[in-house]
């Protein structure tokens, strides 16, 4: 059997996975299916253990699909003097661009503008701005290893304030006095979580979204296994809820990091970690409102800016804030929007208004609890700990360094579970990565090949890898799918099948919102996708005429919801505007964080 058929999520896996959780016994069983889970999973599926992953939303529902979509190495903890976290992400992010995932990660360019200051009196403090912010960008491509050949970025440039103006014409002249382009690397954060989750699946990993683990199975002191709700279930059905038995528990929560601290302390257990939540919001406006060839990155009073370059559009982005409140569902408000509209507009010579948005997402950053007054401070390291016998807690952290932090959690476990050998995803490619240079290279032949126009071949490859053979059979087998999904014609009919199919998509906003990007890339917000996707989906995953009309009309009371939330004033008007619309997992409630009431929180849930 090949990798892409053993790491298929579909919905005959799903059920036979389910089966498997209930029967077996496994080595590792972990709780969270973002970037750190999938990643835990896949490391422990690697070294030859048993493992079981469960997800209670979608893969990547969290925080690891509402990110600035970027893997870097964070300049600004450069001036944090957080050398160790900078090289740590650097050499990921080379590993990602050439070995692992060169498919999904890609160089995208920015500018560092220097400002010029007032006239001939301030020559001494333009040279030492551009000595300064030269240096620091210097360092990162150091620590990215400047000849080394996995960096997979090329190397900073200085700009003259003409040179930074021809790449990035809506710069306002005024007050510029050249710019500084250094690169990162560019991800589609979701598809990267669900690629990670199918390539753990392909090892044998058994690995089952809209399943919440609601309590900890415990013998004397030691937890032994998770007591596990299949959202999915018939209402009412005695198979709902079932114990799911392990040697291992590895909890990559991420937000939710808290809830099992306050299972533990129910026993009288304290887990050593606290983890605060951060809100970044992000726009997204289309790509003719600015003209430029690279993103920007700007320094605010509390934070950064970025305005990421992304196909037909940017995302400008992120706001720095704390939150306690709903947690499944951050909501972005008015002032947030005013906000980045603001920063931004201090250096296009064309402002931005509301009316150039075409989509808005927040999403809640996992920050290490600490002493510091703003989130924005808090560290981004991560923490492995292991407050009870059979059962790891690993938070903080961030994207770009998602593969160390499974590396040392299941390190840990390795050390419990005894005879496992070390971590060996640093060699290990993801599903649609083998093989990828060369496909790129002949896209031409593989077009022509399959009689699809060079433009689609492109736009499969940058999206599914090698994968692409797989929806290109799709589209041989059914020719309709290669027709463009209705409202969103940079996608094709056959991706929805493929994520319904092989994916694990189960309802109509994982395939809009994550699968694809159109409830943000579209001003519509996906409305006019929505009865196209849903009776593609229904076709594999057997709903009737009603079961999809339930879908979109879920779907459309989630935008309406996110719109209104968007016209709030602050945080609160704009979660209780948010949570007006039901979710389409029944089992979900008012999900509060640490600081607030949780409505759906036994003793031992989650």
């Amino acid at each position: 059997m090949s990798r892409s058929v053993a790491g298929q999520l579909s919905p005959e896996r799903r059920a036979d996975d389910l089966r498997r959780l209930r029967a077996e016994r496994f080595d590792v069983l972990v709780i969270g299916g973002g970037v750190t889970g999938a990643g835990a999973a896949l490391d422990a599926a690697s070294r030859g253990l048993k493992v079981a992953l469960v997800e209670a939303r979608d893969y990547a529902a969290g925080t690891s699909s509402r990110s600035s979509k970027l893997i870097h190495g964070g300049l600004r903890y450069l001036e944090q003097l957080e050398f160790h976290l900078v090289h740590e992400a650097l050499t990921e992010r080379g590993l990602l661009a050439t070995r692992l995932a060169p498919h999904l990660v890609r160089p995208v360019p920015f500018l560092v503008p220097l400002p010029a200051g007032r006239g001939v009196r301030d020559v001494p403090g333009r040279l030492f701005r551009r000595s300064y912010y030269g240096a620091g960008v210097a360092t990162y491509d150091a620590f990215a290893g400047v000849f080394g050949g996995g960096r997979g970025m090329p190397l900073h440039r200085h700009l003259t304030r003409e040179g930074a103006r021809r790449v990035f014409p809506s710069l306002k002249a005024e007050g510029l006095a050249g710019a500084i382009r250094y690169y990162d690397g560019q991800v589609d954060d979701a598809r990267l979580v669900v690629t990670l989750a199918r390539t753990a699946a392909s090892l044998g990993a058994t690995v089952v979204s809209s399943a919440r683990a609601v309590g900890l199975i415990r013998q004397a002191r030691e937890v032994t296994g998770v007591r596990v709700r299949d959202l999915e279930a018939p209402a009412g059905s005695p198979d709902a809820e079932f114990e799911v038995q392990a040697r291992t528990v590895i909890a990559a929560t991420g937000v939710w990091s808290d809830d099992m601290s306050r299972m533990l302390n129910d026993v009288g257990l304290r887990p050593g970690i606290r983890v605060r939540a951060s809100k970044g919001v992000h726009l997204v406006v289309p790509r003719s409102a600015i003209t430029g060839e690279t993103g920007l990155i700007l320094r605010t009073a509390s934070s950064v800016l970025f305005v990421i370059p992304w196909g037909g559009h940017w995302i400008i982005g992120t706001t720095d804030t704390d939150w306690r409140l709903d947690r499944s569902h951050p909501a972005a408000s008015a002032r947030d929007i005013d906000y980045l509209l603001q920063q931004v507009n201090t250096v296009l010579d064309r402002p931005l208004t509301r009316d150039d948005i075409e989509g808005v997402y927040a999403g809640l950053r996992p920050l290490l609890a600490g002493e510091a007054d703003s989130t924005s401070k808090l560290s981004r390291e991560h923490a492995v700990f292991e407050p009870m016998l059979g059962l790891l807690l690993v938070a903080g952290g961030k994207y770009t360094t998602y593969r160390v932090m499974a590396s040392d959690v299941v390190d840990r476990a390795a050390r419990r579970l005894g005879g496992v050998r070390p971590s060996r995803t640093a060699d290990l490619p993801l599903l649609g990565a083998d093989g990828y240079a060369a496909m790129w290279r002949d896209r031409a032949d593989l077009a022509r090949r399959h009689g699809v126009p060079v433009g689609v071949a492109e736009h499969l490859l940058e999206r599914y890898g090698t994968l692409t053979l797989d929806l290109l059979a799709l589209i041989e087998a059914d020719p309709l799918l290669a027709s463009p999904l209705a409202g969103a014609p940079e996608y094709l009919a056959a991706e929805v099948t493929y994520a319904a199919r092989a994916e694990g998509a189960l309802h109509l906003e994982d395939v809009l919102t994550r699968r694809t990007r159109i409830s943000f890339e579209t001003s519509h917000r996906g409305l006019e996708s929505a009865e196209h996707a849903a009776e593609l989906m229904g076709a594999v995953l057997g709903w009737d005429a009603a079961a999809r009309a339930r879908e979109v009309e879920n779907y459309r009371a989630r935008v309406a919801a996110e719109r209104q939330s968007q016209q709030m004033p602050d945080d609160v008007a704009a979660d209780a505007a948010r949570l007006g619309a039901p979710d389409v997992r029944g089992g979900f409630v008012r999900d509060r964080g640490s600081d607030g009431d949780a409505a759906e929180l036994p003793s031992s849930s989650r």
